[in-house]
């Protein structure tokens, strides 16, 4: 028998229904997801010290390193031994005793057993600078190699450190925004079957 074009109406709107209820569990899902990772990682404690199976995460606050990272870009740092660590790969560094700032450079030069010392150190630039560090970092103040970088992530987990109490709010009205779509979707499905039972009365 075929479908009259209420009854397909009907059948679109139940589908998009649908569709709707499943990217609204995958977003709800994912939001409730970041906002566990950024509490345990990123707004409870600001430490670069905090890691994941060896991994660090640290936020690039320059350019110095364009186009391959740029300011508000989060980089993942994987530990690493400074015999692993060669020539061109970009590493994550404290380049001074006195500092707790971080910089993310590329390896220009390796220089093993460093005058005499057995201290591996490494010469570093910035791909946007037109010179090198004016210093060398011993291994010792190597932190490890990039693996990983995600465009801008830095600047969501910068607004979740500095602005926590903002993420209430907002939740808020993101549940109240799906709340009104889903009972938007659930009114427009009842009307559809009213009419449609009407439609079916007059005809019998």
């Amino acid at each position: 028998m075929d479908e009259t074009p209420q009854e397909k109406s009907t059948a679109e709107e139940s589908k998009g229904y649908r569709i709707f209820s499943i990217i609204r569990s995958v977003f709800i899902y994912l939001l409730a997801a970041m906002i566990i990772i950024a509490a345990a990682f990123f707004a409870a404690d600001r430490s670069p010290d905090k890691s994941l199976f060896g991994y660090r995460y640290y936020v690039v606050l320059t350019d110095s390193m364009a186009p391959a990272f740029r300011s508000g870009d989060m980089v993942f740092v994987k530990r690493c031994a400074a015999e692993a660590i060669q020539a061109g790969d970009v590493i994550t560094f404290n380049p001074s005793s006195g500092s707790d700032a971080y910089l993310t450079h590329r390896v220009t030069e390796k220089l093993s057993d460093y005058q005499g010392t057995g201290v591996t150190c490494f010469r570093t630039k910035g791909d946007a600078n037109d010179s090198a560090d004016s210093f060398l970092i011993d291994e010792n103040r190597v932190i490890g190699v990039v693996k990983l970088s995600l465009p801008k992530l830095g600047l969501v987990i910068r607004f979740v450190q500095l602005r926590w109490y903002y993420m209430v709010p907002l939740l808020i009205l993101v549940f109240v925004f799906f709340g009104l779509m889903r009972r938007y979707f659930e009114m427009k499905e009842e009307n559809e079957e009213q009419a449609a039972n009407t439609t079916n009365e007059i005809q019998e």
